[in-house]
């Protein structure tokens, strides 16, 4: 898999010096490179306990992400999922610590554990004050004496950061941070592994499963179960998360592997305040992208119950733009659409014959999903088949209160319709040709005399004409034959349709961006669902 990356040797150091670099002058890093990869706060003068923590890299922004007033003040970064060495967490150790102490902040595993608790033993023996906690929040394996420390570990370095910053005792901070991590449950789900630069991705699960209770180093989860979707996905780990929950409230902690979307993670969060244990979850920290797993298509949550001093502690500013904040939860607000945007309902009345028409053209659409996006891929962004099933599902839905026995309005109403639940250019174009060939229709014309009304606004302002590669070069042959009956509409819409294949320079609509290869030999999708309609009325 390709990646923005150079060759492997240099992929940490490269990235510190970029995180470094714009900091503005907020972060600096210790000489020792490469061996050495520790980033520092700029501004530290050693009068309050130090915070230090670190591991392999791999999980940006944790940890040199999260070095900065109110967190962390160093971070040790090892190797891909590799942790650093003895001298480079001592290098950190001795670069921020003066008499108040330091706390080492470390996910349980074995090499970080054993790498920074030699490092603590060495520094001791210069005579410093440090402790280390172990954070171990993964509760993947309930019955696993040593659980992994996963994205948890990020309650720790806020709060004990805040904790910190107002100049507590180290031992105030070793107490607040060992009670976190005493009650911090998390748990990962994934549906693909993440890339290892320099190694071959590994395709451990199959289409259609996930991977529930995986680690933060690409390793195996528990197990790997059917997936159905964000639903079904959070409330697998829902499950896991809800055995043995205190009934008390929780701040959860949504992190985003790295991998899955803006809009994937929103709807995570959609779902978790919707689930079972939502109720007992006021605040949020996400989601966003906090301690990742490269570049895994997944999601971790972590859940705290954090008391109102402690979500006043998560709450205080760092200036960190890693650390999104805590936010409330609050039931979704609805503000009364605008009087002209309230739509004015027409008045309802049944036709069978109509509504058989009608739902069996939005059957076609439906049932062409799948090859119209397949088509958009090719020239747009793949979603035309989506846009027409789901404007075609609406129409459906509405279809008992459109006047299905006044032809005059119903073009109107559609038209209303598809103005409201159709996004994108089709959306808006599709209701224009439905309102102005209600219009012609209402001033008399023959349904096909306005169809081909409808079909000219759409033109004048959509800017499409044949030849242009778009819907038009199905429909406009279509209409023109039509009063000749579907059979010639029909053949006219294939033939149009099949001939927007050899245009290869489109004037309109996002294939206008697209080169000559890649639209060669692929139909217009709009004009392909144009053909396909007449060809069922045909059929």
């Amino acid at each position: 898999m390709a990646q923005f990356l150079n060759n492997r040797e240099n992929i940490v150091t490269e990235a510190v010096d970029g995180i470094v670099a714009a900091s503005s002058g907020k972060l600096a890093r210790l000489d020792g490179y490469p061996h050495i990869r520790v980033v520092v706060r700029n501004d530290w003068d050693k009068s309050k306990v130090a915070l230090v923590s670190g591991g392999g890299s791999g999980h940006e922004p944790a940890h040199a992400g999260f070095v900065g007033k109110g967190m962390l003040t160093a971070a040790v970064c090892g190797d891909v999922f590799t942790s650093p060495s003895v001298d480079a967490v001592l290098a950190g150790i001795l670069a921020v610590t003066g008499a108040a102490g330091c706390l080492l902040i470390v996910k349980n595993y074995t090499g970080d554990r054993l790498n920074f608790g030699l490092a603590a033993e060495r520094a001791r023996a210069f005579g410093l004050n440090v402790e280390m906690v172990v954070v171990d929040d993964d509760i993947a394996l309930p019955d696993l004496p040593q659980a992994r420390g996963v994205a948890g570990t990020l309650f720790v370095h806020k709060i004990a950061g805040a904790l910190a910053e107002q100049n507590k005792g180290l031992d105030a901070i070793v107490s607040a941070a060992k009670k976190i991590i005493k009650n911090t449950k998390s748990i990962g789900m994934s549906i693909d592994t993440c890339t290892v630069p320099g190694s071959p991705k590994e395709d451990r699960v199959p289409d259609g499963m996930a991977e529930l209770g995986l680690g933060i180093h690409g390793e195996a989860g528990v197990e790997q179960i059917e997936f159905s979707g964000a639903k079904n996905s959070l409330t697998a780990m829902v499950s896991k998360l809800s055995v043995g929950m205190q009934k008390t409230p929780h701040v959860a902690l949504v992190n985003n592997l790295g991998g899955a979307s803006v809009l994937e993670m929103s709807v995570m969060m959609h779902e978790l305040i919707n689930s079972e244990i939502g109720g007992q979850i006021p605040y949020v920290i996400g989601p966003a992208a906090m301690m990742t797993s490269l570049d895994m298509q997944g999601v971790s949550i972590s859940l705290y119950p954090a008391d109102a001093e402690e979500i006043a502690l998560l709450s205080e500013d760092t200036g960190l733009a890693a650390w999104p904040g805590v936010t409330s939860v609050q039931p979704v607000t609805k503000v009364a659409l605008s009087d002209g945007l309230k739509p004015i309902a027409p008045l309802a009345s049944k036709h069978p014959a109509t509504k058989t028409f009608l739902v069996d053209c939005c059957n076609v659409l439906i049932a062409s999903e799948s090859d119209l996006n397949a088509l958009d891929a090719k020239s747009g962004d793949g979603d035309t088949g989506s846009t027409l099933a789901g404007a075609s599902r609406a129409l459906i839905a509405a279809m008992d209160r459109l006047p299905l026995a006044d032809h005059t309005q119903l073009f109107r109403a559609i038209g209303l319709e598809l103005s409201q639940t159709m996004g994108g250019s089709s959306g808006v174009l599709l209701a224009i040709f439905f309102a102005a060939t209600g219009d012609g229709a209402s001033s008399g014309l023959s349904t096909h005399e306005a169809l081909k009304a409808g079909l000219a606004r759409l033109q004048e302002i959509g800017g499409a004409q044949i030849g242009d590669r778009t819907m038009v070069d199905a429909l406009a042959p279509a209409l023109d034959a039509l009063e000749s009956g579907f059979e010639e509409a029909a053949t006219a819409a294939r033939t149009g349709a099949d001939h927007t294949a050899t245009i290869v320079k489109a004037k309109v609509g996002r294939a206008s961006y697209i080169n000559a290869q890649q639209l060669e030999g692929h139909n217009d999708p709009g004009a392909e669902a144009v053909a396909r309609l007449f060809e069922h009325l045909n059929s």
